[in-house]
């Protein structure tokens, strides 16, 4: 059993999904056996919640045990974690926050999986955001992608408004009121059965980036539900982007030079499932 608190308004869905990803993962089983209790009473439902609210999980052994992030890298200052799909990054950092002191540094999209920071202390942390805000922190991603690209690899510039109400971005080819400059490059690593792997490093990042650039393109990434291709994804079954923040480096300084030697690297590969 874990016993949580809710920490704003908001419903028990949401908490659940940004504080507990094995509760998450199980949903749907866990309140059709009304394995959860809000204020110890056992629910069946969403439901609303309020500050203060306490809210307790009964999951099997097995459950909790499902893997919601691997570890890939720790000492004093930092923790590279590799989060699997279907997991909010808030609940990754929830469940680092349970076993000791941790800073958010930046997050994954829900149906990314991938590499993650968290600093261990407050000078980490600093030293992170700067490199972050700085661009001096290289993110290598891998994309499987419907269709074929242009070229073997290039850089892309383009154009991105988001669109607050349907919660999603735009992108256009030249600059319109509200939008921002994206720089996005590829290079093609495979092509097989009407699909591209790419290597995917951005020089600017923005919210959905990459899956609103190369869907802009008209190389829509497998699985993606919000810009991608529907007929696409439905006839080989996709339902998550086939999208892996794939490696990591840093270039900092001082006492955090020594980071700089290492390139972290995730286990998951851009791939059907």
């Amino acid at each position: 059993m874990l016993e949580l608190v809710s920490d704003k308004p908001q419903t028990l869905k949401e908490f659940t999904e940004n504080n507990y990803a094995q509760a998450a993962f199980f949903w749907n089983i866990l309140l059709k056996n009304k394995d959860i209790r809000v204020n110890g009473v056992r629910v069946g439902a969403d439901m609303p919640l309020q500050t203060g609210d306490t809210v307790c999980y009964y999951l099997t052994a097995k459950q909790a045990d499902k893997a919601a992030f691997y570890t890939v890298y720790e000492d004093e200052n930092v923790r590279i974690i590799d989060k699997e799909s279907g997991v909010n990054s808030e609940a990754v950092f929830a469940a680092l926050s349970r076993e000791g002191e941790y800073y958010f540094i930046h997050r994954l999209d829900r149906n990314t999986k991938g590499l993650m920071a968290f600093a261990r202390n407050a000078r980490t942390e600093s030293a992170l955001l700067a490199a972050f805000k700085g661009k001096r922190v290289e993110k290598k991603y891998h994309a499987l992608c419907f269709g074929s690209f242009e070229r073997t690899e290039d850089v892309l510039t383009a154009y991105l408004k988001k669109d607050g109400e349907r919660a999603l971005v735009k992108v256009f080819d030249r600059l319109v009121s509200g939008a921002e400059k994206i720089v996005t490059q590829y290079r093609v690593l495979d092509i097989a059965d009407g699909m591209t792997k790419a290597e995917i490093t951005l020089h600017t990042g923005k919210t959905h980036q990459i899956r609103a650039h190369l869907a802009h393109i008209g190389c829509p990434i497998v699985g993606d539900m919000k810009y991608g291709n529907s007929a696409k994804n439905k006839e080989v079954k996709a339902a998550r982007q086939c999208l892996v923040a794939k490696r990591l480096r840093f270039c900092l300084d001082g006492e955090f030079a020594y980071l700089n030697e290492k390139e972290f690297c995730s286990r998951f590969q851009a791939a059907l499932q």
